[in-house]
């Protein structure tokens, strides 16, 4: 039996060396690749950039009052910016109310409180006027007064990562109300320079329209006088339908982009009285490289930023919430049956 397997095992060896031949190989000689140092990584901003580009009041480039005006009266008058402004400040008000937890806490607090007692329960002993006693009822009036402090330790940084959440929601909010304002701003923008796209054109359509009639009359003599056919006359009339049907679409997209103004800066559509202007001249900071880094600069990206930065000092506070914690308190107060009691010595408790 020793035999056979002595066999088997034998016969089996070329099999496991040509198995091992066909076993893929690395080169462990391989040197890993040199990382750059992060003292020596080119972190400067281009030029454009450390200018302050993107400008935050970008369309003041335009250098078009008309443009200032509708965008002004967008920002103003958007419900939008209205909700957004009290999301601040609602945040900046719970971030306040956590923030005045924190830290050393003195209170003063004072009471009267006149009330009959009850000869049938509890405190029915007071209810009757027994001088050996000390009693007087069954009315009374009462009076506290007195100071309580106290101190949480916040050993563990449980407050302060509350305040640092409520911060960061601050925070949050404004980015929110910044990406509102540019969203109007652009929207206004871009359908006030689809306005001047339109009237451009308009121009255009109606010197080519006049120039048409000048056409149209000059046919008309000459086919009046047997110089020409009907024929190039009949053309010349449906060139000119087809550019008053074009002027009236333009007529029309004015129209609909001034409903559309109306409605972003919350004024009538007569009230708008939009004149044409020329294409401005704009001195553009644009910088030669656009990298990934801009994106830090937008304002919803901002504020999907400060939302993880609070929701994770929010965590931070629930952890430290199951920690042992020290309370100091502390309370010196006045208490009397009697208001003319209560200034006596013998009042007081702490």
């Amino acid at each position: 039996m020793n035999r056979n397997s002595f066999l088997a095992a034998t016969a089996s060896l070329p099999l496991f060396i040509l198995l091992a031949g066909c076993a893929p190989m690395h080169d462990t000689r391989q040197s890993l690749t040199q990382q750059t140092p992060s003292s020596h990584v080119d972190s400067s901003l281009p030029a454009a950039l450390k200018n302050g580009w993107p400008d935050s009041q970008w369309w003041k480039a335009y250098h078009d009052a008309q443009l200032d005006a509708l965008i002004d009266n967008a920002i103003q008058h958007s419900p939008d910016m209205q909700v957004a402004e009290q999301r601040i400040q609602l945040a900046e008000a719970q971030a306040k109310a956590v923030e005045a937890q924190d830290g050393p806490q003195l209170d003063f607090s004072a009471d009267i409180e006149r009330q009959r007692m009850s000869a049938e329960g509890l405190m029915g002993p007071f209810a009757i006027t027994d001088p050996a006693a000390g009693t007087t009822g069954p009315w009374y009036t009462n009076g506290t007064f007195g100071l309580t402090a106290g101190w949480d330790l916040d050993l563990w940084g449980k407050n302060r990562a509350e305040v640092t959440a409520r911060i960061g929601a601050v925070k949050a909010r404004e980015a929110e109300q910044e990406q509102t304002r540019q969203l109007l701003a652009s929207g206004v923008a871009r359908l006030y320079w689809e306005w001047q796209t339109q009237a451009a054109l308009k121009n255009v359509l109606m010197q080519i329209e006049h120039e048409q009639q000048n056409v149209v009359a000059v046919n008309r003599e000459l086919y009046q006088h047997g110089i020409t056919s009907s024929v190039e006359g009949v053309e010349t009339d449906i060139d000119a339908s087809k550019t008053q049907q074009q002027l009236n679409d333009v007529n029309g997209k004015m129209k609909v982009i001034e409903a559309r103004l109306s409605a972003l800066t919350n004024t009538q559509s007569a009230a708008l009285k939009l004149r044409q202007v020329s294409l401005p001249a704009v001195e553009s900071q644009l910088p030669s490289q656009l990298g990934y880094s801009l994106l830090a600069r937008r304002a919803d990206l901002q504020a999907a930023h400060w939302y993880i930065e609070s929701s994770l000092s929010s965590i931070d506070a629930a952890k430290a919430a199951f920690y042992p914690d020290i309370n100091l308190m502390a309370f010196l107060q006045q208490d009397a049956l009697h208001l003319s009691d209560l200034f006596r010595h013998s009042a007081q408790q702490y």
